[in-house]
């Protein structure tokens, strides 16, 4: 993990989240109501057809008052759905999250930013990179994450969405530079090994992006491939790899059939052979086994040194 993301994470633990504090929105609802209805008939009640007077002016500044409570008592109610969080921000100051779903009334004077807690999924830009190797590559993957911490989410970074993609990217980069695309037996690699490369990348990326708040549920690589301008030369390289493997297993093969058939014919006593007579069947035997074409039968009708 580099300085930055350990600064990061270190800096995130000034600013954690908690509860904030609410009321159930419905009887704050229901209140407002009545009074709104109150004010009204109150100032119903103070028409000009009524004698002027103080007991009109009491009426009026009533009925205001009744009015305002109202519209008070409705400027703090909050709606929170499920999968969003409302952070409660108060003067400039974090004062808590408010997580359960369901009508809430909130101080009317604190700013209520909404903040999304579903799970999302992030599929980055394709990426050309050099693996270990210094083979061009191309290399994309698909990220599903989360906010854990909705203070962490809005304090800690500027927009954690766009936070959350530009690491992700370059966690995407630094695990396709530091593993061959293909390799031999015993060494990771992002071709053979696709397990274990995205269960390292889901971790870097965690290591990245812990510090606004998010948490990586799966990373899984969506495009793996060659650049252009070295594919077509690569895929000859693989073919030939695959020809040579193919060749071997049949070579090991036909020499294992030969010695069954040798050892066969020395046990049962079926025919004696010299050595220049072994090394004529070893040899037709192999040409016969390791052919790619059928071959000819020829059947000879003299002796077996004609």
């Amino acid at each position: 993990m580099s300085a930055e993301i350990l600064a990061g994470a270190r800096n995130s633990q000034q600013v954690a989240e908690s509860q904030g504090w609410s009321v159930p929105g419905v009887p704050v609802l229901v209140a407002g109501v009545v009074l709104t209805l109150a004010g009204a008939w109150v100032l119903a009640g103070s028409v000009p057809s009524s004698s002027p007077g103080t007991g009109r002016d009491a009426l009026i500044a009533i009925g205001v008052v009744l009015l305002l409570a109202a519209a008070l008592a409705f400027r703090g109610l909050t709606s929170v759905v499920a999968g969003q969080a409302r952070v409660v921000q108060l003067f400039g100051r974090y004062r808590g999250t408010v997580r359960e779903p369901g009508l809430h009334w909130i101080n009317l004077f604190a700013l209520r930013r909404p903040v999304s807690t579903r799970i999302r999924n992030l599929e980055t830009s394709m990426a050309k990179v050099n693996d270990l190797d210094g083979n061009p590559i191309e290399i994309a993957a698909v990220v599903v994450w989360q906010v854990q911490d909705t203070a962490q989410a809005l304090y800690a970074v500027d927009n954690f969405a766009k936070f959350v993609a530009i690491q992700a990217e370059t966690a995407v980069r630094h695990i396709a530079s530091s593993y061959p695309y293909t390799a031999g037996e015993g060494v990771l690699s992002l071709r053979e090994n696709a397990d274990e490369i995205t269960q390292r990348l889901s971790e870097e990326i965690a290591a990245r992006v812990r510090s606004a708040g998010v948490t990586i549920i799966e990373s899984r690589l969506t495009r793996l491939s060659y650049a252009p301008e070295i594919a077509q030369a690569m895929l000859r390289q693989q073919q030939a790899n695959a020809v040579v493997g193919a060749r071997t297993r049949i070579v090991e093969g036909a020499v294992g059939m030969v010695r069954l058939a040798l050892n066969r014919l020395q046990e049962e006593g079926v025919v004696e052979l010299d050595e220049e007579r072994k090394a004529a069947m070893v040899s037709n035997l192999l040409v016969v086994l390791c052919s790619e074409q059928a071959t000819q039968q020829v059947v000879n009708t003299g002796s077996l040194y004609q």
